[in-house]
């Protein structure tokens, strides 16, 4: 199977790789000349022959599109920010499992010095998704937020999701699968708190936003368990074979 990398435009039948994934290209796995690789614009993917490999870019001639599926369903997380070596993990597993935005939330019990330097680090964020992007041959990788309060991204999601789903840890909420019974939507807001979970006030924010109370079971999950247990379930409960292009 070709590799995929994500280039910044086509210029009609050309394109060229630039920054660190031309250098990953040409002094890792040592591209040379007419040698065939997957390239997508966000938009659209072709087939590139490699032209030229130089200091700064590689250059591609564009041979013809290639078939690729885009998600029907269109979800967005807001994620609680945790330790960042979980929460680097949540992204790249988001990214595979077809999340198409992430916003990094800095919930009330989320750490306060992660929260901080989490505001400087959406550099190195972007370039996790954009490599779980194109390991998980996607048309383009997910849209990073900025860092949200929950009231204001819980306001945002009302305005715009068919289905809001917070996951909480309340002894009484219903499961997951009873929320999403006989529902569809087109897009779905998946919140995830942090470890210690989400205080009295966030909930009642997200019930006023429209937000439905969900369980993934008794057991209590950490944060990027969560991710994979509950974007899995909205695949499967809400998700189709999705579009070609």
């Amino acid at each position: 199977m070709r590799r995929r990398f994500f280039v910044e435009r086509f210029d009609g039948r050309q394109a060229r790789l630039t920054g660190e994934q031309a250098h990953h290209l040409g002094r890792v796995l040592r591209a040379r000349p007419g040698q065939l690789y997957e390239l997508s614009d966000g938009r659209a993917v072709w087939l590139g022959r490699v032209t030229r490999v130089g200091r700064e870019a590689i250059e591609f001639v564009l041979l013809q599109p290639v078939t690729a599926m885009t998600p029907a369903l269109h979800t967005v997380l807001l994620l609680a920010i945790v330790k960042f070596d979980r929460f680097e993990w949540c992204l790249e597993k988001a990214t595979e499992l077809g999340a198409c935005e992430i916003v990094p939330l800095a919930a009330a019990r989320s750490e306060r010095h992660l929260v901080t330097a989490g505001e400087k680090r959406a550099a190195r964020w972007q370039k996790i998704l954009l490599e779980s992007a194109q390991q998980a041959r996607r048309v383009a990788p997910p849209m990073l937020h900025t860092v949200a309060a929950p009231e204001t991204a819980f306001l945002r999601a009302r305005d715009r999701a068919a289905l809001a789903v917070l996951l909480s840890e309340r002894a009484e909420t219903p499961s997951l699968r009873t929320v999403l019974a006989d529902r569809q939507a087109g897009t779905a807001v998946l919140a995830i708190g942090p470890e210690g979970g989400w205080t009295d006030p966030e909930l009642a924010l997200a019930r006023q936003a429209g937000f439905f109370e969900a369980s993934l079971g008794p057991q209590i999950l950490r944060t990027e368990t969560a991710v994979i247990a509950a974007l899995a379930i909205l695949n499967y409960a809400l998700g189709t074979e999705g579009r070609l292009r």
